[in-house]
């Protein structure tokens, strides 16, 4: 660990450039140079991301950035890694303070929760399952669908049931074909549901110099989408079995679709689709996601009596612990209750997000618990005057009975999350800095109603924040209504751009922001490790400061 008057004189200088920043008003003073920060995403065990870092803070500060937002899997179980692990970070802190870059870490990862979920996979958010219908044979009670559920065969004479979208062709071998369609290419077909309920899709498929992205789609009542998971299809590929789960929620009929959306090219061939109704599969046991098990007339069983304990070893864990497979066999429920016995079984599952990413429940003492332990052994490593909160793109949110206990809406639950962790934060380190995404809190971006599989609406979610926490707003498709309502919330803000695309984008979104007050900085935000545009962004910065900077003067 650096001590701390190694990079004292720098933090002094950025403090008197941040105030001057933020004097009221956003008149002259508002015309300091915009701090210049570069999002880094690393593992600090490998020595050589090490030396790449270092090599980063070199080009970062030969074109004026200072600051680098870092980010590791290893901070959120800093208990468990090697000496060598914290050597590493002290060298990359002498390499900060030797280029004059001031690192802030990133904690509390309340939308992309894997990393904290690895203490205890059962604290990730639950969806509902109510009354399901399982049926007691030879000493095991198994799923029964509730009502029965299936799709209409590929088969011909099954065809009819199909809805077809443009760019579609029946194949001579009872399969859906689509070939180089011009559009969107899909099969449709309804499929009344229980409420409630987890299901799976599946499908096989077989490609032949397919250049689109053939995927499987569920949309509720109204068009709700309630999948949120994609199969991984190769451009060219024999017959492959492929599968997606969801929950039905409070829809009685969904729609499933195989298809693609978007021009594409080759063709893809679909078979064997089947739809149908889960068990217990990543079953989540705590205390916040009970498991009831009820006879026909609603007399409950206990747990350790009259069925045996329920647990899937399987859940959370491949291949690595806070790591999800939505595809392999339940637990069984087993019990010494006659053959034909009907049992309604209820119970919670998580459900992940594009394939990986799951979100804790925030309502969960344990999980508080591991948020604080977070702040305390990275505050110990880092020792910075500055930490990042991770609340972003929370897809999840308000289902189990941990969170329903509450009654408080979702937008409720991000405030008290994003107030608690504020406040560990100031007694972990007193007087740092706090800087947070900015969607989870924008009411033009996600603080909106049913977002994604939100149970209800986000707003309000930014009652949670103090004026004081810096918002590095990532909201470039609402350039000035963002930026305006964080200014009247009086928050600070930095311009999270780039995101792997043209960055020249930056220099209009700049020219668009700089009409409110508080702006401080830009960011540089890869999600692929791609540094090779960092000088040309830091030019289009250059340009935009250079035109900003007359209009702030002349006020």
């Amino acid at each position: 660990m650096i001590p701390r008057f190694l990079t004292n004189l720098q933090k002094a200088v950025q403090t008197l450039v941040l105030t001057a920043g933020l004097c009221a008003g956003g008149g002259e003073a508002t015309a300091a140079p915009l701090e210049r920060w570069i999002y880094l995403s690393t593992n600090l065990q490998n020595p050589q991301n090490v030396v790449k870092a270092e090599a980063l803070f070199a080009r970062g500060a030969a074109t004026g950035f200072t600051h680098v937002l870092l980010t590791d899997s290893k901070f959120s179980k800093l208990e468990e890694v090697p000496v060598s692990y914290r050597e590493n970070c002290a060298e990359v802190q002498r390499a900060a303070a030797k280029h004059g870059i001031t690192i802030v870490p990133a904690l509390f990862g309340m939308g992309y929760s894997n990393e904290h979920l690895v203490h205890n996979p059962h604290l990730a958010e639950g969806l509902p399952v109510k009354e399901a219908l399982f049926v007691v044979y030879g000493g095991e009670a198994r799923i029964v669908a509730d009502p029965p559920v299936s799709l209409p065969g590929t088969k011909r004479e099954n065809l009819r049931e199909w809805k077809f979208a443009d760019g579609t062709l029946v194949s001579e071998d009872d399969t859906l074909k689509a070939t180089e369609p011009g559009g969107s290419a899909r099969f449709h077909a309804p499929v009344p549901v229980a409420k409630f309920r987890q299901y799976t899709v599946s499908v096989r498929t077989k490609t032949l110099n397919f250049t689109g992205k053939p995927d499987i789609k569920v949309l509720g009542n109204g068009q709700k989408p309630l999948s949120f998971t994609t199969i991984d299809v190769k451009s060219t590929q024999d017959w492959t079995s492929h599968n997606i789960t969801f929950n039905s929620l409070d829809h009685d009929e969904v729609g499933v679709y195989l298809g693609t959306w978007g021009p594409a090219r080759g063709t893809v061939w679909w078979k064997d689709a089947q739809i149908h109704e889960e068990g217990l599969r990543n079953v989540l046991r705590r205390d916040g996601c009970p498991l009831t098990v009820t006879n026909e007339d609603a007399s409950p069983l206990k747990e350790g009596i009259d069925f045996e304990p329920v647990t899937d070893l399987r859940m959370g864990n491949p291949p690595s612990t806070g790591k999800y497979d939505a595809w392999h066999e339940p637990p069984p429920l087993r019990t010494k209750l006659p053959d034909g016995t009907r049992l309604r079984v209820s119970f919670y599952h998580p459900h992940s997000i594009h394939n990986g990413q799951m979100c804790i429940c925030p309502s969960e003492p344990e999980t508080i618990d591991i948020l604080r332990k977070q702040a305390q052994t990275l505050h110990e490593l880092w020792d910075s005057d500055a930490y990042m909160m991770l609340h972003d793109e929370w897809r999840v949110l308000g289902w189990d009975a941990a969170c329903q206990r509450r009654g408080l809406t979702p937008g409720e639950l991000v405030a008290d999350n994003v107030r608690t962790c504020q406040d560990i934060l100031a007694k972990t380190a007193p007087g740092a800095r706090i800087y947070v995404w900015s969607d989870m809190f924008d009411p033009h971006h996600n603080a909106v109603k049913d977002y994604y599989l939100v149970n209800g609406d986000l707003h309000g979610s930014c009652e949670g924040l103090k004026p004081s926490v810096v918002i590095v707003n990532w909201n470039s498709g609402q350039p000035e209504r963002s930026p305006a309502f964080f200014s009247g919330r009086g928050h600070p803000q930095i311009l999270a751009g780039f995101y792997d695309s043209d960055p020249a984008a930056i220099k209009p979104w700049l020219s668009a922001a700089q009409k409110v007050p508080g702006l401080i900085g830009v960011m540089y935000t890869t999600w692929e490790n791609d540094y090779s545009q960092l000088e040309t962004f830091a030019r289009w910065v250059s340009e935009a400061e250079e035109d900003i900077r007359p209009a702030k003067n002349a006020k």
